[in-house]
C-alpha cells in the first residue's frame, strides 16, 4: 500500500478542494471494504447527499471524513437534525475518518461502522448568533470518545495496514448490533464503553456499576440504570462477546 497522494490530482485553487481530491484518490486506489474485502471501492456522483463511496461488491455505503493530523475528541459535522434522522435511516452510511500529512500522506485510516451511531454520540451545538449567515442553525459534533474501541476499526494505523482478514474480523464482530432497535443499541454500547474503561479481560458486576454515573449522563431519565446494566451484559453474553463466568464475574470472549 502506498501511504503518499498524486499530486497530480491537486487541481484546484482551494487547499480544502485539494485535499477533497488527493484524499478520495487515495481512497479508490489503496482502501478497501471492511465489510467483504473488496478493493472496489467506487465513488457515488458529486450530489449524494450523504455517502461518498460504495463498495461495488457488497454495496455497504461509506462517509469520507479527511483532516491533516490526527482527529480529537470530537468531530464537527453537519445540521444536527439531519444527523439524528439519519440514524434511523437503513441507508446510513459507514464512517471513514482518514488523517495525513499532506507531505508524508496518509498516516491513519479508520472505519466506524455505522451500527455505532447513536443518538447518545451526537452533541447538539449551541445555535448559531442571530447576525450570522444562517441564524438559528444548529449544527452538531460526533463524540469520537464515546464509542467503543470495538466501532473503530483501523484500516491503516501509524502508517501500517492492517490486514484484510483482521479488518474483517473486527467489523464482523459487531454486525450483531445491527439487528437491535436504535435504543437498545444505545444501552449496549454504553455499557460497551463501561467494560472498556475497566481496562481488564476479567471482572466483576460490581466494576461495571461503578460507572453507573456515566450510563446515568447519557439516560439522564432512566430510574433503573444497574437493572438495564446486568440487561446488556446478557445481550453481550449471548452474542459472544462477553462469558459469564459465574459469582458475577464475566470475561472478553477475545481476550487472550
Amino acid at each position: 500500500m502506498k501511504f503518499e497522494f498524486e499530486e497530480a490530482q491537486a487541481t484546484y485553487s482551494s487547499e480544502s478542494q485539494n485535499a477533497r481530491a488527493l484524499t478520495e484518490s487515495w481512497v479508490r486506489s489503496w482502501a478497501f471494504c471492511p465489510n467483504c474485502g473488496s478493493p472496489q471501492l467506487q465513488r457515488f456522483q458529486n450530489n449524494r447527499p450523504v455517502a461518498d463511496f460504495f463498495c461495488g461488491d457488497c454495496n455497504e455505503q461509506y462517509e469520507l471524513k479527511s483532516q491533516k493530523g490526527k482527529f480529537g475528541p470530537r468531530i464537527v459535522d453537519g445540521a444536527y437534525k439531519t444527523m439524528i434522522d439519519r440514524l434511523n435511516a437503513s441507508d446510513n452510511p459507514n464512517l471513514m475518518l482518514l488523517s495525513y500529512g499532506r507531505e508524508t500522506g496518509v498516516s491513519d485510516l479508520v472505519v466506524i461502522p455505522k451500527q455505532f451511531f447513536v443518538p447518545a454520540i451526537i452533541e447538539e451545538r449551541k445555535p448559531l448568533a442571530p447576525a450570522a449567515r444562517r441564524a438559528g442553525w444548529i449544527g452538531c459534533n460526533i463524540l469520537l470518545r464515546d464509542i467503543p474501541n470495538a466501532g473503530k476499526i483501523f484500516v491503516v494505523r501509524n502508517r501500517e495496514t492492517q490486514s484484510v482478514e483482521d479488518v474483517r474480523h473486527q467489523w464482523r464482530r459487531s454486525l450483531f448490533l445491527r439487528n437491535e432497535r436504535i435504543n437498545a443499541r444505545g444501552w449496549l454500547l454504553a455499557v460497551m464503553k463501561c467494560v472498556e474503561m475497566i481496562g481488564k479481560s476479567e471482572f466483576t458486576l460490581q466494576e461495571v456499576y461503578a460507572y453507573e454515573s456515566y450510563v446515568q449522563s447519557l439516560y439522564p431519565g432512566n430510574q433503573h440504570t444497574r437493572e438495564k446494566i446486568r440487561q446488556q451484559l446478557q445481550v453481550l453474553r449471548d452474542e459472544g462477546v462477553l462469558l459469564f463466568l459465574g459469582g458475577g464475574r464475566y470475561r472478553l470472549a477475545n481476550a487472550p
